[in-house]
């Protein structure tokens, strides 16, 4: 199940990401700003982030094998679309980048569908393997300039199209939802009330920001901000990028299962610290080799296993009928933590001409980030462990 789980995540991950490859492309063939540009890329993350707060709360309800074969088969056509008629105009871009951020909502499909699975001591690297689907970015990557270039751009989309159809399938034969899972009663409306009220939801959802954020920001931006600051072409950029993303996905589970054992709490303090350096490092800027490539490899390093970690937290602090709704929170906020700094970097790139600012600031963000988890989070966890061990 896990497995299943984790190829669905990915795959419509791939989906979820075709758009960012293409960015660089887009811009030079419609002649867009670096702000519309910037724009293009961002809509189907925040689209795919608040989405994820009413299907989070569904998949408490209805489980993720109804949720996930759904999810899938709805994102087909946005991709179909896009493929064959949609990338002829801004207009026609963004529209069908609203509804391709379905693809993003995957995610609160599977966090409650996989904690269910696994008993405590364990949700941290189970949810940290499932989060590995995230690595769907890299496929996107690797796979979508290269696949216009040879064939045109219909072909991309065409093959992703398929390969979610298939997958869809296989979920609605194979995907069982775990014996004895919780199932909520209550009005979706009064789940989601309740899910805001929870202090843990808050913590998570500002640390979840700016880990998996910063994750998401790097991974739609990168090729962008390697093709303008540094001069490479959109391919060498985009294969780049690549690896930012699988260091990062190798790190989630390895973020998931540290955390299990020394506690989130340290995870987070030093992925933070080392998203912080950093991001003050790249700040100068340096030369892509080495520096430049290093302070790039070691944050994706840090916010692969910062996102692990985050719901390694909502693991042990969220109630098991509460965990489809909270992560929807979380989750959302973690994709709209990564809708944001394009937008920045692109117009501070516009009126500087320098991405220096932007990364100055995300270390301030960090830093922010650090604070809180050695502060709040580590006061929440502690009065969880009493009320365990008096239990």
């Amino acid at each position: 199940m896990l497995a299943l789980a984790t190829v669905g995540f990915a795959v419509n991950f791939w989906a979820w990401a075709l758009l960012s490859p293409l960015g660089p492309r887009f811009k030079d063939t419609l002649q867009l700003t670096s702000f519309q540009q910037s724009l293009l890329v961002a809509v189907p993350v925040v689209v795919g982030s608040l989405g994820r707060i009413p299907v989070g709360a569904l998949t408490d309800r209805y489980g993720g094998r109804v949720m996930f074969p759904l999810v899938s088969t709805a994102t087909v056509i946005p991709v179909l679309y896009l493929g064959l008629a949609g990338h002829s105009s801004l207009g026609a871009l963004l529209a069908g980048g609203f509804f391709l951020g379905i693809g993003g909502t995957a995610f609160a499909v599977g966090v409650p569908f996989v904690n269910a699975w696994f008993p405590p001591q364990r949700r941290g690297l189970a949810i940290g393997i499932f989060g590995m689907g995230m690595g769907g970015t890299a496929i996107s990557a690797l796979t979508t300039v290269n696949l216009v270039k040879a064939h045109g751009m219909a072909d991309p989309f065409l093959l992703t199209a398929a390969v979610l159809l298939a997958y869809a399938l296989i979920a609605a034969l194979f995907l069982r939802d775990a014996p004895g899972r919780t199932v909520p009663v209550e009005a979706l409306s009064r789940r989601l009330a309740d899910t805001l009220r929870l202090g843990i939801t808050w913590q998570a959802t500002a640390l979840y920001a700016v880990a998996f954020g910063g994750y998401v920001a790097f991974s739609v931006y990168l090729p962008t901000y390697l093709k303008t600051g540094y001069g490479l072409t959109q391919a060498d950029a985009a294969n780049r990028m690549a690896g930012f993303v699988l260091l990062a996905v190798a790190m989630r589970p390895v973020g998931g299962w540290l955390a299990d054992r020394v506690g989130p709490v340290r995870v987070l303090g030093v992925a933070l610290t080392v998203v912080v350096g950093g991001a003050v490092l790249q700040s100068f800027p340096p030369s892509l080799v080495p520096l430049g490539t290093l302070a790039c490899l070691v944050m994706a390093a840090a916010l692969g296993a910062a996102s692990g970690a985050v719901f390694a937290l909502v693991a042990l602090l969220v109630p098991a009928g509460k965990v489809g709704s909270v992560t929807g929170v979380v989750g959302a906020a973690g994709g709209l933590g990564g809708f944001v700094p394009p937008l920045v970097m692109g117009s501070v790139y516009g009126a500087t001409g320098s991405y220096a600012l932007g990364l100055v600031l995300l270390a301030v963000v960090a830093a922010a980030a650090l604070a809180f988890t050695g502060t709040g989070v580590r006061r929440t966890v502690v009065r969880r462990r009493p009320a365990e061990q008096a239990g």
